[in-house]
């Protein structure tokens, strides 16, 4: 089961899907049905009262959802969007088919962008400011709000592995300018593939709509209020909306079956010497599906993970910049890694590993425990299920703490 949502799927995901076969109304639009509310449209409209924003739109991938933000806030050709250099790589993919350039940034102890880089990372180019609730955790939204907002720089969230997680008593994806969030296998609830946009402003909503939507306005009406776009399809397909449905009915109930199984596992692991607990910014508002240690020294770190069958977060595929053999392509001469851009338009940056020495230190040092996202891709090789019995949780946290005492004396 890659994700926590994932071994929630049951009866009620196959009523929706059933009933979307059962007429075939395959899309959202069910022609000459007029009183047919598609599924898209249903959980668009859920969405919007369980996150309280008056504007969400459901898409095709978490990347579509990103990138269509990006369009919305009309970021583009000449502007520059700050990132973290620990995150999944569509995060800066979305970026570099925006046209802007990805500047990245160190994270800290949370394993979630440092406020203090993204500071000094700030240029008159600058237009956003890309903030991702890596591993289930916020951010440090305060921080980086008020950066966004004395800047004059928008705040896109970036929820694909948060979803329904808060901070400060406010859903992620709320705080920003925009939030994004995916719905794959592997994220805290899932239609197989899709996403979704959420924003609190119209005309960025007028925007996003029609970006997503081949340039109509909302509704898919030819004219109306905002701005004449150019769009891309990439529509939530209604099989997608009718198991998105489902799932969200579900998240909260997800969110409390997760977290209650990582406290039950973290209360097994005593605090000890030689390694400490990741820095959370709203330990009840993020999700559980991770749990993170942050050892002393990195030879440690490795150790363990290796003694577990795992790896460190330094290891974890292209969700670390210095894996991203793109970045580096991108400020190189010949052939430029992304079709319709020119090659080396990247050349005064440095993508390269070892570019952001604290986050590579920081990943180095952190080993993650699964608490119902199995992804070994992402680090996440060792842990339990969200529907993990008392014995599995019992197994799994005392033999994490044996390996460690063995690692470290």
């Amino acid at each position: 089961m890659p994700g926590p949502g994932y071994a929630f799927l049951g009866a009620e995901e196959a009523a929706n899907v059933e009933a979307v076969l059962k007429d075939w109304h395959l899309t959202r639009y069910s022609y000459d049905v007029p009183e047919t509310t598609s599924f898209v449209a249903r959980f668009e409209q859920a969405v919007q009262s369980m996150f309280d924003v008056p504007h969400a739109i459901g898409v095709n991938s978490g990347t579509s959802a990103l990138i269509t933000a990006l369009a919305a806030l009309g970021v583009g050709p000449g502007d520059e969007v700050i990132v973290p250099g620990y995150t999944f790589i569509a995060s800066i993919g979305s970026i570099v088919y925006s046209g802007a350039t990805p500047v990245l940034a160190e994270i800290d102890e949370s394993l979630t962008l440092s406020p203090e880089d993204v500071e000094a990372k700030i240029t008159p180019r600058t237009k956003a400011i890309m903030a991702v609730h890596m591993l289930g955790a916020p951010c440090d939204l305060a921080a980086l709000g008020e950066i966004a907002q004395r800047h004059g720089l928008a705040l896109v969230e970036d929820v694909a592995q948060a979803c329904g997680g808060s901070y400060r008593g406010r859903r992620l994806g709320t705080h920003g300018a925009a939030g994004a969030f995916s719905l794959n296998p592997f994220k805290v609830i899932t239609s197989g593939e899709g996403g979704f946009v959420l924003t609190s402003d119209a005309h960025l909503y007028q925007r996003a709509y029609s970006f997503q939507d081949q340039g109509w306005f909302p509704q898919r009406t030819d004219t109306g209020d905002g701005d004449i776009l150019f769009g891309l399809n990439l529509r939530m397909p209604e099989l997608s909306g009718a198991v998105a449905c489902a799932q969200l009915d579900k998240l909260d109930g997800v969110l409390k079956a997760t977290r209650a199984v990582k406290q039950a596992v973290a209360s097994r692991i005593p605090t000890r010497d030689g390694l400490q607990r990741r820095t959370l910014h709203d330990p009840e508002g993020e999700c559980g599906t991770l749990l993170v240690h942050v050892f002393d020294g990195a030879a440690e770190a490795a150790a363990v993970a290796d003694a577990l069958g795992t790896k460190t977060m330094l290891g974890s595929g292209r969700h670390y910049y210095g894996n991203m053999s793109q970045l580096a392509a991108l400020t190189e001469g010949g052939t430029s890694p992304a079709p319709f851009r020119r090659p080396g338009s990247e050349s005064q940056h440095d993508y390269r590993r070892g570019s952001l020495p604290r986050t590579d230190d920081v990943l180095a040092r952190a080993v993650a425990i699964s608490i119902g996202v199995s992804d070994s891709y992402l680090g996440a090789g060792y842990g339990v299920t969200v529907q993990a019995t008392e014995p599995d949780i019992e197994r799994a946290a005392d033999q994490f703490t044996a390996t460690v005492d063995a690692v470290l004396g």
